[in-house]
């Protein structure tokens, strides 16, 4: 008998202990954060340092962002890449606080729960056997960021895609609960300056060229007032097959386009 219970007590030491184990989903969406005092001391008012900006127009959706990232005073980065492609039909920019951006690695919070999203559009397709509309994706994304609201996340984002039966659809999304859509919208610090051309320049029938200087114009205009936009201008265009990568523009050579085309920029000492 002895020599059973022997054999018993061994298996029972032998048995990995998986109490500590924890499901992959329970630690993508961390409830233990949530649940920390820490947070509460955490404020979420962080400057959204970049310039990203998307109108409709005929021809479907134009975005153009920027690709400076900042920490401080301190440029960390003038090749971020702050458009996100979810699917084929579907896109994401990314703006936030510079705490957000990790030099190098190019990563930030925006780009994280865009991930998430992208994997979340996915299960759709596959539960519903139809492609996820924009409306739906956006408020995906705005109901996970809303349940992190005062823990330090700063994001703001513009989802743009083109849905099956309404066509081309803009929705802003930010960690403060915001969701709003749009036919013309700008985020970050630089929007200001970005808006000023585009509501003199926009005309809904214009071409898709037209649209494409229009959207460098305008991240132009916002890299030389602002000092948190710059690097690279980075165009796409959102149509019924999909959206396309129009090019990557750097700022400077736009400058000196510009100055010669349409003689803009002439108080500038050079």
């Amino acid at each position: 008998m002895e020599a059973i219970l022997q054999s018993l007590s061994r298996e029972e030491s032998d048995v990995v202990d998986t109490s500590d184990f924890q499901n992959p989903l329970d630690s993508l969406y961390n409830s233990s954060f949530k649940n920390s005092k820490v947070t509460d001391t955490i404020s979420s008012k962080i400057t959204h340092g970049t310039t990203t900006l998307a109108f409709c127009f005929s021809g479907g959706i134009l975005v153009a962002v920027d690709s400076r990232a900042t920490a401080g005073s301190w440029i960390a980065s003038q090749t971020v890449q702050k458009v996100i492609e979810i699917n084929d039909y579907l896109l994401g920019t990314m703006a936030g606080g510079a705490a957000d951006c990790q030099v190098g690695l190019q990563l930030s919070a925006v780009e994280f729960w865009e991930t998430v999203l992208r994997m979340e559009c996915r299960l759709y397709e596959l539960r519903h056997k139809t492609r996820i509309s924009v409306a739906a994706a956006s408020k995906i994304l705005a109901n996970i960021v809303y349940s992190y609201k005062g823990m330090g996340l700063s994001m703001g984002t513009m989802i743009c895609g083109w849905d099956e039966r309404r066509g081309p659809s803009l929705f802003y999304v930010d960690s403060e609960g915001t969701r709003l859509k749009g036919n013309m919208l700008c985020v970050g610090s630089g929007q200001t300056f970005a808006y000023s051309i585009v509501d003199d320049k926009y005309s809904w029938d214009m071409s898709v060229e037209d649209a494409i200087e229009l959207g460098k114009r305008a991240i132009l205009a916002a890299t030389h007032r602002d000092a948190f936009s710059g690097g690279n201008v980075n165009i796409y265009h959102i149509r019924s097959e999909g959206w396309r990568f129009c090019g990557r523009f750097d700022v400077a050579q736009l400058f000196d386009e510009v100055v010669e085309k349409d003689h803009s920029f002439q108080h500038v000492i050079r």
